[in-house]
């Protein structure tokens, strides 16, 4: 299991991001702590370069390029995919940070209230009740602020949320 507070965040708005980025670098940010957690001696892509790659745009990055992109950059070694929020449990437990993002803009859901109107986040812990997960994330920060861990209501905000893994397919 990942120790939420053993997990180092990363503010999208930070120095060594591109200015015309930061807005929107939500995903890539994202992307770079999971890939970060994964290959914590070899990280080679910085967030500016992530956000290429991945095909960040000034609205956001879409899911399916994430996912993509990601597959692709990573090789078939490696499963990016969707996932449930029962397999987000399993990652977690496992030690494995999980991908989110709400969106409500794109799910239609414009009148709801949600934690984020439109966000990618990493999820680093969970807390599971009777009848709620409370997901522990990392928000990405905010101008002039740090990342800094938040709790999350999946019933609250589950009808636009989606979750991407990212596992080892082989052993070698």
């Amino acid at each position: 299991m990942i120790d939420p507070l053993d997990f180092i965040g990363k503010s999208q708005h930070d120095d060594d991001i591109d200015k015309r980025f930061r807005q929107s670098a939500c995903g890539p940010v994202t992307a770079y702590l999971m890939l970060a957690h994964h290959f914590p001696e070899a990280s080679q892509y910085n967030v500016n370069e992530l956000y290429r790659i991945l095909g960040g745009t000034r609205i956001g990055l879409f899911t399916r390029r994430f996912i993509k992109n990601m597959n692709n950059l990573l090789g078939s070694d490696w499963n990016v995919a969707r996932c449930t929020i029962d397999e987000v449990i399993e990652q977690i437990d496992a030690g494995h940070p999980v991908a989110a993002k709400f969106d409500k803009w794109f799910s239609f859901k414009w009148r709801g209230k949600y934690e984020f109107d439109y966000h990618w986040v990493p999820v680093v812990g969970y807390d599971k009740s009777a009848d709620d997960v409370t997901l522990i994330i990392h928000d990405n920060g905010g101008i002039n602020r740090p990342s800094k861990l938040r709790q999350v209501s999946y019933k609250k905000n589950k009808s636009i949320l989606t979750f991407v893994k990212i596992e080892k397919t082989s052993t070698y």
